[in-house]
């Protein structure tokens, strides 16, 4: 079991800490930055703060917004992103001192819901798994810790890279690597793949193929069929689906086409 996942107290405050971050962080953007893209396609700096505020008022129970999206959007791929659309370009037109203004006022409506949430509630999170609150306040603030560094790219100002939230983002991200290794990646039996991350954080995690096909994690191998280093920011980027492996600076040591398999798989966000 993740052990973030019955930690309420510590998944509400890293949800607060990141957006808080990102809060501080956009009263310093100049009027062109809030139109930077960033790397979610088809989204500025303004469209992720919006899509923060969209999603935690949706939590908060508030009325849908009425609000008609365009019948084209090409980076939307189904109908749940359509849903998310919608706070988003509804935005799109608004100054972004009113969105960030919003963002002041429903975090902190959404704190003083969360107080009251008894955490052991069930829903449904992003991974299709049920499970208590807590848990889904850990994707939470996995979630708003990724638009944060999406923001921080964008804008060159990188931080916060070791927040609490990335702690969660790392066990939220490194649950689907088996899948990656085994699955798309199709490392037989007796292949093992390291992930050696400098950082903050910074840490080394091998997966195991075993004879039955399948990959867990294991304790590091000393002969690893393969070995990806790189810093947390890439590895990162990588199983949110933010880049290709072209775009960042990975060292790889031991089977280079069982890597590029591996690395061009690594997205296990949805």
């Amino acid at each position: 079991m993740n052990p973030f996942d019955d930690d309420m107290p510590g998944n509400v405050a890293a949800f607060e800490q990141t957006v808080r971050s990102t809060i501080a962080l956009s009263e310093t953007f100049g009027a062109a930055e809030w139109d930077l893209p960033t790397e979610c396609p088809g989204w500025t700096v303004r469209d992720q703060v919006a899509h923060i505020v969209g999603v935690e008022r949706m939590l908060l129970g508030d009325p849908p917004e009425e609000h008609t999206l365009p019948a084209e959007l090409p980076h939307v791929r189904n109908d749940f992103g359509r849903l998310l659309e919608i706070a988003v370009d509804a935005r799109r037109t608004t100054s972004p001192e009113t969105v960030l203004a919003e963002l002041r006022e429903t975090l902190s409506r959404r704190l003083t819901a969360l107080a009251a949430i008894d955490p052991r509630r069930q829903i449904t999170s992003p991974d299709g798994r049920p499970g208590p609150y807590s848990r889904f306040m850990m994707f939470r603030a996995f979630d708003c810790w990724v638009h944060e560094q999406d923001i921080r790219r964008a804008v060159g100002r990188p931080g916060n890279l070791d927040a609490p939230a990335a702690e969660r983002a790392r066990h939220i991200l490194g649950s689907g690597m088996p899948a990656v290794v085994a699955k798309r990646a199709g490392a037989g039996p007796g292949s093992s793949v390291i992930f050696k991350i400098t950082g903050p954080p910074t840490f080394r995690s091998c997966i195991l193929v075993g004879d039955d096909g399948r990959a867990r994690w294991a304790e590091p191998e000393p002969n690893p069929t393969v070995t990806l280093a790189m810093d947390w920011e890439a590895y990162m980027r990588l199983a949110a689906g933010r880049c290709a492996p072209t775009a960042v600076d990975i060292a790889i040591d031991g089977d280079h086409e069982l890597a590029g398999r591996v690395l061009g798989n690594m997205t296990v966000t949805p």
